[in-house]
């Protein structure tokens, strides 16, 4: 199952990219910020879960030292940047609705390209100051990790020393890069309500709502996911925990691909474009 979905991923994300790049008329900071995020499930995805399936089916499940930080690393680097990625959308919708005439003046190239440079840079550097801290810790039992992967939490706690401070870290990162975009998001979908709200015509409203409903379904995936992940009482039965980490870490890249091409007429007319420039060549 974890193996279908993984094709399916690297198939929708990697056929979202594409598009985005050959079809002229997604050349727009919407479908720019939506390459990045396919690019980054991607990345994040194939970070861990090749290795996970490995375990899956051999007796033998270990990774060395190396193997495990970069895992550690690279998914935790995604995972940051996705935040501030979903919020720099957030506000790209924001002026998109609330200031329509200016959009193509504001959301010029060069800020596309510094948001979203923005967004992988702290993402990058989020993950390099808690993984530093990680790796300088001393480890001294039989290190096995509880966890199908190589997440930080599991990982500090193999540690034979005091990890407060660790943990501490870890949790400022996460109030900073989960709640500060959260905050972000809302406030953006404030503006975009109050808004929409004031539009007379009802069919207005529906297509001003209809160019948001995408963003907020895959903000409401990821950040639900993540929050329950987070915010729910410790269970006693460890798998159920470790099958919410899973679900956020497949289905929620399996998603945001199918999420933005349904019922999108954009990237529905560049598919079919797509495949009649490549049925022609066949001819």
């Amino acid at each position: 199952m974890c193996l279908v979905m993984y094709l399916v991923i690297l198939l929708g994300n990697s056929t979202f990219i594409v598009l985005t790049l050959l079809e002229a008329r997604l050349h727009t900071p919407m479908y720019f910020f939506l390459g990045n995020l396919s690019f980054l499930d991607i990345w994040y995805t194939s970070s861990f879960i090749p290795s996970m399936l490995i375990h899956f089916l051999s007796e033998k499940k270990t990774i060395s030292f190396a193997r495990c930080v970069v895992q550690m690393s690279v998914s935790y680097t995604m995972g940051s940047t996705e935040c501030g990625l979903l919020a720099v959308m957030a506000y790209d919708r924001y002026v998109a609705i609330c200031n329509p005439l200016r959009y193509s003046i504001i959301m010029g190239k060069a800020l596309c390209i510094q948001m979203a440079a923005l967004s992988w840079g702290l993402g990058f550097l989020n993950s390099l100051t808690e993984t530093v801290l990680a790796i300088r810790l001393p480890f001294c039992g039989k290190n096995v990790i509880n966890h199908f992967v190589c997440e930080i939490l599991a990982f500090v706690k193999l540690a034979c020393t005091d990890i407060s401070f660790n943990e501490i870290i870890i949790m400022l990162g996460n109030v900073i890069f989960l709640f500060s975009p959260l905050l972000l998001i809302c406030i953006s979908y404030i503006f975009i309500l109050s808004t929409v709200l004031r539009i007379n015509s009802a069919e207005g409203r529906k297509k001003a709502f209809s160019t948001c409903s995408a963003h907020l379904t895959v903000v409401i995936v990821f950040y639900g996911t993540i929050l329950f992940m987070y915010m729910k009482p410790k269970s006693k039965d460890s798998a159920f925990d470790k099958l919410i980490a899973l679900f956020y870490g497949i289905v929620t890249p399996m998603l945001n691909p199918i999420i933005y091409s349904l019922r999108n007429t954009e990237v529905h007319g560049a598919m079919k474009k797509l495949m009649s420039r490549h049925w022609f060549w066949r001819k």
